[in-house]
């Protein structure tokens, strides 16, 4: 039976759903002190549950997260979701101003090209349908199933898309589907590369090691890589590169 004498614990929201956000609610409850909730979007059928408190589904826009922040008494908003979730981290930064409460955005290092990498950045999807007839015909495509119709008119090419669920609209004529989740192994992501003959690689920058595989791989046979480059955090917003950092700034708020 709780103590109605025992004080409240510091109420923290982790908008997650990355393994930078399991990691974080892990490290915040195995410290003690602090009620962890983590939010998923709701978007992957089966997800990795982080430890602690979890809603699942979106909170509807800016109002709906600054009510919701109020209602459990949230102190602090962490903002970790993908580096590509744009409207979400708008929402983030707009709610948390909205309720008085500090935003703190989690966001992992954007990948680094090394010598031998042929990489070709563009700032959309459909920047990176434009540039792919002249690259390859045989495209491995890891940019999520959301974004499958942007490549839907690209007859002339095939494309082993991989993704965690199963695509709805839109999509390639020629096209094979993976259906997987990583961590991903350098030695699995040569082979699907051999074996599917892929001659130029579509991702994303989301940063990350668990998917970073496919970029050695694409290094070593030489493989073009059109690489979409992330959207920036919302303007003014704290942010660091890891969960450790993330607890640290925590920590130091929260006492």
């Amino acid at each position: 039976m709780t103590d109605p004498a025992a004080p409240l614990r510091p109420h923290v929201l982790i908008l997650g759903g990355t393994a930078e956000a399991r990691e974080l609610a892990a490290e915040l409850v195995a410290g003690g002190g602090v009620r962890v909730t983590s939010s998923l979007a709701g978007r992957v059928a089966a997800p990795r549950l982080p430890v602690g408190e979890v809603r699942v589904g979106g909170f509807g826009g800016v109002e709906g997260l600054a009510g919701w922040v109020r209602e459990q008494a949230v102190e602090v908003l962490v903002d970790a979701t993908h580096p590509f979730a744009e409207a979400m981290s708008a929402n983030a930064a707009g709610a948390a101003a909205a309720a008085g409460v500090p935003l703190l955005a989690l966001r992992r290092p954007g990948w680094v090209p090394q010598d031998g990498d042929v990489w070709h950045r563009v700032g959309s999807l459909d920047e990176a349908a434009d540039a792919l007839p002249g690259l390859g015909r045989r495209v491995f495509l890891t940019t999520g199933r959301m974004g499958l119709a942007r490549f839907a008119h690209l007859d002339a090419l095939w494309f082993l898309v991989r993704s965690v669920d199963a695509p709805e609209g839109p999509r390639p004529r020629q096209m094979e589907m993976l259906l997987d989740r990583g961590p991903f192994t350098l030695d699995g992501e040569r082979a699907l590369l051999a074996a599917h003959r892929i001659d130029v690689l579509v991702t994303k920058d989301s940063g990350a090691a668990a998917t970073a595989p496919k970029l050695t791989a694409a290094r070593e046979a030489g493989v073009p890589v059109v690489l979409v480059t992330r959207p920036p955090a919302p303007v003014g917003v704290a942010t660091v590169p890891g969960a450790a950092e993330a607890v640290a700034w925590l920590r130091e708020r929260l006492g």
